[in-house]
């Protein structure tokens, strides 16, 4: 057993490791979904509004069983085949005929914050997963889901907001914190982690037409839902694939550029792509508000 591990950002000793194996093995007729609940009230692994992180902690304890740190009960088979979200998979590779139309047509727009198991929620993550480049598979800590519809119903586009990176350089050098100050306020950030406007839609300025409403309101749904407010808002454009056109024109700014490099790249030898780096300001002081 490792000395000592980084996992998730987070630091674990060699004692907490053994005593994580030993407390497994002590209730191995839970669920995994009830370790991790149990395991954030152990850890006092909470939001700053006081909600238990559980779906950090099983990314967490997943990972810990990948790298063959720790064994975990078997996924019970009524998870195994579950179907609400697959009821609904076999309808998103279906493409109707291209929507071409003027953005006056289609307002006011209708914007859906996606609850938990809604029909919003199957219908985005499908789109997500049939549709974009990067697919979509779950999402892990504080996050907001947002589907759009025309004023006749119609869906138009997916955008999903998460937690944002831990460390950018050209980021980080624009708001001027120090590491003290990112790690106290990098819950106020968030990341634009995936933005789909649906292939058979194709209306000119719709896609920063929608990125000007929903910044409008994602601070006050972000604290709806979690108990605090965003200040910064990030994205990262692939730029060998999209020119970062919607977020120039709804007046997001471009910070910089990645260096190429995957958080995962401990030797330096992994390659990845080069993305612009964007980030539109919430609060009007933002730099002060995140360098407290």
């Amino acid at each position: 057993m490792p000395e000592e591990i980084t996992c998730q950002g987070r630091f674990v000793s060699a004692t907490e490791l053994g005593w994580l194996r030993h407390w497994i093995d002590d209730h191995w007729q839970w669920s995994r979904h009830r370790l991790a609940m149990e395991l954030c009230r152990q850890w006092r692994w909470c939001s700053p509004g006081g909600r238990l992180k559980n779906f950090a902690a099983r990314s967490f304890l997943r990972k810990l069983e990948q790298r063959g740190l720790i064994s975990l009960p078997p996924i019970r088979e009524a998870m195994q085949r579950r179907g609400w979200l697959t009821s609904f998979e076999w309808k998103a590779d279906f493409v109707p005929d291209p929507l071409t139309t003027t953005l006056s047509e289609l307002l006011p727009l209708q914007i859906f914050s996606c609850s938990k198991r809604s029909p919003e929620e199957l219908r985005f993550r499908s789109y997500l997963a049939a549709h974009h480049y990067l697919g979509f598979g779950h999402t892990v800590g504080e996050n907001l889901q947002y589907l759009i519809q025309d004023r006749q119903g119609r869906d138009l586009a997916c955008l999903l907001f998460g937690s944002a990176a831990w460390k950018v350089e050209a980021r980080d050098r624009l708001i001027g914190w120090s590491d003290v100050q990112r790690q106290r306020h990098l819950l106020t950030l968030t990341n634009n982690t995936r933005f789909l406007i649906l292939p058979w839609i194709r209306v000119p300025h719709l896609a920063s037409h929608i990125l000007g409403k929903i910044l409008r309101r994602l601070s006050s749904d972000w604290e709806a839902k979690y108990g605090h407010p965003i200040h910064l808002v990030e994205t990262f454009v692939e730029r060998d694939r999209f020119g970062g056109t919607c977020y120039r024109a709804a007046n997001w700014i471009r910070a910089g550029e990645t260096k190429g490099r995957s958080r995962q790249d401990r030797n330096q030898n992994l390659s990845v792509p080069i993305k612009d780096v964007y980030v539109y300001p919430l609060h009007p002081n933002f730099r002060e508000a995140l360098c407290q």
